[in-house]
């Protein structure tokens, strides 16, 4: 492990030298991922890409890729486009990535499950905003916006996210 892994911890998320409260999934941890069970995935993932709404906050950093109004995210295990990005309007069950709240105003996307998904085994989990602290995701690493921001900024492609059990 190096001072740029992303840690996840018991006392919450640790990177370059420092700790940043988070919220898990409702599920709490797992090592067997899938759809809809609400837990993080345990395992050695990689930041693969960020994603911001322009029309909220300036570019978070460089790689950073905008947010259009028809961004979605198939989360349909039978989905051939299962765990990735796909346009509006879309018929198979999905996330929009543009929303109405705070949380996805920036999203650090990771290679869980992908690219090449195996359908079921769990999509979308993404470091992102939290609702409030302590308030559980649907399987993502949350956090307040102020420290994701942060560590937005010092990412570098490829950072890994280390969730152990």
């Amino acid at each position: 492990m190096t001072p740029q892994d992303l840690i996840l911890t018991p006392l919450g998320l640790r990177f370059l030298g420092r700790r940043f409260p988070c919220s898990i999934g409702s599920g709490g941890l797992t090592a067997d991922k899938r759809e809809g069970d609400g837990a993080t995935p345990i395992g050695i993932h990689h930041i693969t890409g960020v994603l911001y709404r322009p029309d909220r906050l300036a570019l978070p950093c460089p790689w950073a890729q905008p947010i259009g109004p028809r961004d979605l995210w198939s989360d349909e295990p039978a989905d051939p486009a299962y765990n990735s990005p796909v346009p509006a309007p879309y018929a198979h069950s999905h996330e929009r990535l543009r929303r109405a709240d705070p949380l996805y105003d920036v999203i650090l996307l990771t290679d869980w499950n992908c690219p090449n998904a195996i359908p079921g085994k769990g999509s979308a989990i993404f470091l992102h905003q939290w609702r409030r602290p302590g308030y559980a995701t649907e399987g993502c690493i949350a956090f307040r916006r102020d420290h994701l921001h942060w560590i937005t900024q010092r990412l570098q492609p490829n950072n890994r996210v280390i969730v152990r059990a």
